[in-house]
This record gives C-alpha cells, sequence and structure tokens, in this order.
C-alpha cells in the first residue's frame, strides 16, 4: 500500500490503549509519533496537514481515497492494523453546497455515515489515543438562539436544505461521546463555522457559498460581464473562518482540550450574504452590479458561532475575512485548470 507520509520515522506499535480518561491530560502531541489524516487532500484535511507539518511532525500518514475508500469497512479497519496511528484526524467526509446538499440528502447521510462509523470503528479496535472528530455548524437548529452555543445541540429542527449531512454529523458527536462513556478514551469534536481557503471545491455544482462567489465574480470580471446574479435575498448572514486558521485550531484542541461537548470553531463575527459579495467583487476586480434572484433560497437566517469555549481554551482567530479572501482568490487564479481544483472528499 503506496502511504502519503510526512518523511521521518514512524513510531509507536501499540495504539494508545494505556491511556483512558483516568490518567489523560492535554498536552503536546508527540512528534515522532503516526499521526493519520483521514481526507488529507480535501479542504480542512491539507490544511491539517501543513499545520502539523510546520509543527513538526515526522510520522504524518495519508491516503486519496482512490488507494483508500472510507466507505469499505474492511479495507479501513486492515488499513488501520496495519498503520497503527496513535493520533488520528477525522477531516473525511462527502460536503457540498445547498444545491448539492438538497438534491442528494441519501448520498451526503449515507456516505457521511459510513466514512466516520468505519474510521472511528477501526481507531477503537486498535484504540488510538486520541482523535478529533470534525463536524460543521449546520448541526445547530435552524432558528437557534444567535450566537449559538455549543448547548443548542438537539433543542429544534435542522435547516432542511443540509439535514441529513447535518444528521450524519451529530451521529459522529455521538460516537465520540459514546465511546468516551464506555471506553474512556480522550477523543474530542470540533464544529467548525464556514470554512474557505486554498483546496476550496470552487466546482459550479458542488462548492459552498464563498468560492462560488470568487468563481462567478472572476469569471464576469474575464468576460467583461455588466452583471452578476446571486442566489437569494442576500440578507442571511454566515460567519467565515479560514482553513488555515480551522488547522491551528485542531492541533490547539488536541494539546489543550479534553472534554465530551463539541468545541465551536470560529471567530464569532459575522456578514450579510450581500456584504460578502461587495468583499469579493473588491477583491476580485469587479466593478458590475449585482443582481439578487429572490426566487432561489436562502438557507439558514443566520448561523454564527458561540466560541468563548475556544476562547477559554486558549485560541482566536487571526486571518481577517478581507485578506482571507484576496489570498483565496490568489490561489483559485494561480489553480485554475489544475488537479488542484478537482472537487476532493474533505471536509
Amino acid at each position: 500500500m503506496d502511504r502519503h507520509r510526512a518523511p521521518g520515522q514512524l513510531g509507536h506499535e501499540g495504539g494508545g490503549a494505556g491511556v483512558t480518561l483516568d490518567d489523560f491530560r492535554p498536552g503536546p502531541l508527540d512528534r515522532d509519533e503516526t499521526f493519520y489524516v483521514a481526507g488529507h487532500r480535501g479542504l480542512v484535511g491539507s490544511a491539517i496537514w501543513r499545520r502539523l507539518e510546520r509543527a513538526g511532525f515526522r510520522g504524518l500518514v495519508g491516503l486519496p481515497s482512490a488507494e483508500l475508500d472510507l466507505t469499505d469497512r474492511a479495507a479501513v479497519f486492515d488499513f488501520f492494523a496495519e498503520t497503527r496511528p496513535r493520533y488520528v484526524a477525522v477531516a473525511a467526509a462527502k460536503v457540498g453546497g445547498i444545491l448539492a446538499n438538497s438534491t442528494y440528502p441519501q448520498e451526503f447521510l449515507s456516505e457521511n455515515l459510513q466514512i466516520q462509523v468505519n474510521v472511528m470503528d477501526a481507531a477503537l479496535a486498535t484504540r488510538v489515543e486520541r482523535l478529533l472528530f470534525l463536524g460543521s455548524s449546520c448541526i445547530y437548529p435552524r432558528l437557534a438562539p444567535q450566537p449559538i452555543t455549543e448547548d443548542a445541540l438537539l433543542t429544534g429542527p435542522l435547516e432542511e436544505t443540509n439535514d441529513a449531512y447535518a444528521i450524519a454529523k451529530i451521529a459522529g458527536i455521538m460516537q465520540v461521546q459514546a465511546i468516551r462513556r464506555e471506553y474512556g478514551l480522550p477523543w474530542i469534536s470540533a464544529m467548525p463555522t464556514n470554512l474557505y481557503g486554498p483546496g476550496d471545491n470552487f466546482s459550479p455544482q458542488g462548492s459552498h457559498v464563498l468560492p462560488a462567489l470568487i468563481r462567478r465574480y472572476d469569471e464576469a470580471r474575464a468576460a467583461g460581464a455588466s452583471h452578476v446574479t446571486n442566489w437569494g435575498t442576500g440578507s442571511p448572514r454566515r460567519e467565515f473562518l479560514h482553513v488555515d486558521d480551522m488547522a491551528d485550531a485542531c492541533l490547539h484542541l488536541l494539546e489543550n482540550y479534553d472534554g465530551p461537548q463539541q468545541v465551536n470553531v470560529g471567530t464569532g463575527t459575522d456578514v450579510t450574504i450581500r456584504e460578502l459579495a461587495e468583499i469579493v467583487a473588491a477583491a476580485v476586480g469587479f466593478d458590475g452590479d449585482t443582481l439578487w434572484d429572490a426566487s432561489k433560497p436562502d438557507g439558514t437566517p443566520q448561523k454564527l458561532l458561540d466560541v468563548s469555549k475556544l476562547a477559554d481554551a486558549g485560541w482566536r482567530a487571526r486571518i481577517g475575512l478581507p485578506d482571507g479572501i484576496r489570498s483565496t482568490v490568489e490561489w483559485f487564479r494561480a489553480h485554475q485548470g489544475t488537479e488542484a481544483m478537482s472537487p476532493i472528499r474533505g471536509i
């Protein structure tokens, strides 16, 4: 099996069987141990990989989906039995925007359940010491009080345009909590807000709102178009976090937080989609008009995370939205037409 590994020695042959909640205290992870990043070529997984490399981890392991299909339970168990990672970040998922989620709910539910159950069951079988499960802020009720605290989970109906994906991610949180209770392993969950940055999915059919806007406005600029038409009214408010900040938060949580409750990861501030469109238009240099098609769905009116638990753990976002969008536009232009622009499974 041809693994994608960072150079260096791979240690830790026995899994994390000796570590339980009774004797575990968060602290620096061993840079020489095996660290498996599931979904290491996706938006979040690739950012986590880059962050771990910068932090000096020498035992990184990742496999593209063509070499390890995470919906293949037997293959996943074989991989864990052979590799025996001490640390795992579950950043693999089937993801997409409103259109993809509302069109293919069965696939979003089934594939995500298979991926996370297979990975976590195999990690349990080999007693992985420290695992971080990554979800999404869409797990919270559609009309949850703003900003949304972690306690809002399961207190109301979900947004119907992505409820299947949300249910899968809620199941992942429940699995982490169940493993903590039954087996005493110090696993944790993190729920990021809307993410963007290098490695995002810019495809017209599957992208989220920010990469979709970047592509739409940049193509309009290049074509000399007089206007751009966006879905909805532009009134919903959204929070956006650069994926490099997200990766930094992941490592920080692994080394500084332990608890059964999921941790919100975001900036604590939001903008309207209309304001977001203006920032994107300025970043790409489009000076035409913006029109809004109110016949298309807006989605959740507001989705702002309360990030006080994360702040209490000692972490805050550093990359501002205008700067982050400008650098993402540069990445998009530099990688147009390359393999990096192909949609890849990952959060």
